[in-house]
């Protein structure tokens, strides 16, 4: 077959409690991801990988798919996303259903719209079987600082000197969204293992979700770029 979006969304959010399907600007936050995923036209099939009942629900009022509840292994605090799509990945392999790529696009992602997952898709190609959504720090990190019982000190004064346009641009994980191609990533286990490319997102407009302040933080820039 051909595309599948796995958006993972387990029932245990402790910093954000019923984060996935707490009200985003009108609906469930978790509806933005299926809802962009579905008008993609990219995937054979949009499912949601949870272990809780109600979030199930929400998942298939908006189009997802809950072929099956994640398992108890799968939905602790210190459950990787790693394993999460390879569980997901072995359970459709049972089924008789292999993919050719898989995209696993979080729940939490409201700003991602149709030509990032379109353009990230085709990023895909040749020696390329990976791609990560990534954000360039806005602030050189080799300049950082260390702190002792409240004393500073300069993390390493050689790189503390050089000039912002003399250092390498460096990039974090986005927390938005990551494609691989299925079989490859069943078997290295990791989308670095696959040449992975980046996708670069707009620094200004996408941040991780882990905190309430957070929150508000995305609801506003959600606003300023949708409702103004």
């Amino acid at each position: 077959m051909g595309n599948l979006c796995i958006i993972p969304a387990r029932g245990g959010s402790k910093r954000i409690p019923r984060k996935n399907i707490r009200d985003f600007l009108g609906k469930p936050i978790i509806a933005y991801s299926i809802e962009v995923a579905l008008a993609s036209g990219l995937f054979d099939e949009v499912m949601v990988s949870t272990d809780d009942e109600e979030i199930a629900e929400v998942a298939k009022r908006y189009g997802a798919k809950v072929p099956f509840l994640r398992s108890t292994n799968g939905s602790d605090d210190y459950a990787p996303l790693r394993d999460v799509f390879l569980e997901v990945l072995a359970n459709y392999k049972l089924k008789g259903k292999n993919f050719n790529s898989f995209c696993g696009l979080l729940s939490t992602a409201p700003l991602v719209e149709k030509r990032h997952l379109e353009d990230s898709f085709h990023l895909m190609a040749g020696s390329c079987s990976a791609v990560i959504a990534v954000v360039e720090y806005d602030f050189p990190i080799e300049r950082f600082l260390i702190m002792t019982e409240g004393q500073l000190k300069v993390g390493n004064e050689e790189l503390y000197r050089k000039r912002s346009q003399d250092l390498t641009p460096k990039f974090h994980d986005a927390g938005q969204f990551y494609w691989a191609e299925a079989k490859q990533y069943f078997e290295k286990q990791s989308f670095y293992s696959l040449n992975a490319k980046g996708y670069c997102l707009d620094k200004s407009r996408f941040f991780d979700i882990d905190s309430l302040e957070d929150w508000q933080r995305v609801e506003y820039v959600y606003r300023s770029f949708y409702e103004s």
